[in-house]
């Protein structure tokens, strides 16, 4: 499967705002949250990868400002887990350990089958217009053998469940999580493991929800994405020795 690496990816929740939106964002918004949020998607894009060093004054030069709200920004970022300071070598993007990975995917799987429950409960028709299209989405990338646009659609689908469920405690903590593994997930975008039984998964879970199984759906959400998180520790931290092909 092909991997676009310059392709940019955009998380479901940080795509642009319409320009009102954006006008009265930046009049409302501390300046350092802005920078917070410019630095963070230049790190899920790709543009600073795990272990790269970011600086205050390469970043306050980008972006026009001083180097004051880039250093509250990075302190933010630091708080969130994405990026850490260390003596002598300044702030850099964080690297994901075996242990945080495992603990993450074992947290997202708790979310998602959380919120793979209530969408089978509720069944909402706008919602399952949606992971339609996100699932013709993930097929058409699979036949275009293009691991990008498969991994997108991937997230989005995951989102507009989790989404859907309507409590935001839940979809705050869920982007966090799924932040910080996308800085993992970006090193591996030029494999595609286990991609056939990845987008079976899916729809199943859609299936589910369109029969308002929540039961099942809860269990194939879990299973879902504790089968994701195994394959990837296995790229990750063993290496791909395998020939059969898996998903990111």
């Amino acid at each position: 499967m092909t991997s676009q690496a310059a392709m940019p990816l955009t998380m479901p929740w940080t795509e642009a705002s319409p320009a009102g939106n954006l006008l009265s964002q930046v009049r409302d918004v501390p300046l350092a949250h802005l920078v917070r949020d410019e630095i963070l998607a230049s790190i899920l894009r790709g543009e600073f990868r795990p272990g790269e060093r970011i600086t205050e004054p390469t970043i306050a030069s980008r972006l026009g400002v001083s180097r004051v709200p880039v250093r509250e920004a990075l302190r933010d970022l630091e708080h969130m887990g994405l990026v850490e300071s260390k003596k002598h070598a300044g702030v850099l993007v964080r690297q994901l350990s075996d242990r945080e990975t495992r603990d993450l995917y074992q947290l997202r799987s708790v979310l998602d089958a959380f919120a793979g429950r209530e969408a089978a409960a509720n069944a909402d028709p706008a919602l399952l217009a949606l992971l339609e299209q996100r699932l013709a989405a993930m097929d058409a990338a699979v036949q275009a053998r293009d691991v990008m646009a498969y991994y997108e659609a991937n997230l989005h689908f995951h989102w507009d469940i989790v989404h859907a469920s309507g409590n935001q405690e839940i979809c705050g903590i869920y982007r966090g999580v799924v932040q910080k593994l996308h800085m993992a997930r970006l090193r591996n975008l030029s494999t595609d493991v286990g991609i056939l039984n990845s987008i079976k998964e899916h729809h199943a879970i859609v299936d589910a929800i369109k029969n308002k199984r929540a039961d099942i759906c809860e269990a194939l959400m879990a299973s879902h994405v504790k089968a994701a998180g195994e394959r990837l520790q296995k790229i990750l931290f063993e290496g791909d020795n395998h020939e059969e092909k898996t998903s990111p």
